[in-house]
């Protein structure tokens, strides 16, 4: 069950948003001569509220919100729901530009920077639905990230202590037949100790660098003799085995190889848009 209940915030945010957009028309239309009536609004109002109607599509917007874009059927009282806040929002917006609150420098900062993000996330959408990848595209970013990705899991336990003379006391210990899963349970900072330092399977990549290229050095049942720095602390490491790794299936990563590549477009896109723009930074 999607729950109504809404932070002022986001009713602010969208009414500011909907009050952007209406300001920009507001402007465009006193700078522009006169002109014939236009047609009648194509969306039907849901509502009108001291004789100003709230359309369709601006209860449509409020619905993908508080759906976060996802397509489920609401109950009719859930549709009240939206409604009833849709109603309050425009109550409260409209209260505020009788306040004059569309006046106040910080209101129209925000309303200016809210209907920039309202446009651009448009542009964003209508620029994605231009570049759907090609399946040479697809295959060619899917061949790429397989030869980026880790090829081997490892499984390892640590000991993780705040100093390098802890961690060399650690490993002398070992050194003389301590059990590395009893030391990493009575000496070990970290979270795994309750496990004898265990960290399971992982790729290199998850880990930092300084603790995943000890742990390529080292064989199975060997640990690391002398300590490992990372930003967390000085660690001694046990590798306990290692596995090949294979690659997902084109077909299961087709749809995130899809969305890497849009991204990468949009991406490329916003910096030829700086390239082209005259940019003056003038901030001090």
């Amino acid at each position: 069950m999607i729950s109504f209940r809404r932070t002022p915030s986001m009713a602010i945010s969208i009414a500011l948003a909907l009050l952007a957009l209406g300001a920009c028309q507001k402007t465009q239309q006193a700078a522009a001569p006169a002109t014939p009536a236009p047609a009648a609004d194509a969306s039907p109002p849901v509502a009108v509220v001291n004789g100003t109607p709230i359309n369709r599509d601006e209860y449509d917007t409020l619905v993908r919100e508080l759906l976060h874009g996802k397509q489920q059927e609401l109950t009719p009282e859930q549709k009240n729901q939206v409604l009833d806040q849709l109603i309050r929002i425009n109550l409260v917006a409209a209260q505020a530009d009788k306040d004059g609150l569309d006046k106040d420098p910080e209101a129209l900062a925000q309303l200016k920077l809210l209907r920039m993000q309202v446009l651009g996330d448009a542009e964003q959408r209508k620029f994605m639905k231009g570049v759907e990848p090609t399946d040479a595209e697809l295959h060619a970013e899917y061949d790429a990230d397989v030869g980026a990705m880790d090829k081997t899991e490892y499984k390892a336990r640590h000991i993780l202590v705040p100093t390098k003379d802890d961690a060399e006391k650690v490993i002398k210990r070992l050194q003389k037949g301590a059990k590395f899963e009893e030391l990493a349970k009575t000496t070990s900072t970290d979270t795994s100790k309750n496990n004898g330092g265990d960290l399971g399977w992982f790729t290199s990549a998850r880990m930092v660098k300084p603790f995943a290229d000890a742990v390529k050095t080292l064989k199975k049942g060997e640990y690391t003799q002398a300590p490992v720095q990372t930003q967390f602390g000085w660690h001694v490491i046990l590798l306990e085995d290692t596995r090949p790794l294979a690659p997902p299936p084109f077909d299961q990563v087709k749809g995130q190889l899809a969305n890497s590549i849009k991204q990468k477009k949009w991406q490329a896109y916003l910096e030829d848009l700086e390239k082209k723009a005259k940019i003056e930074k003038k901030l001090t």
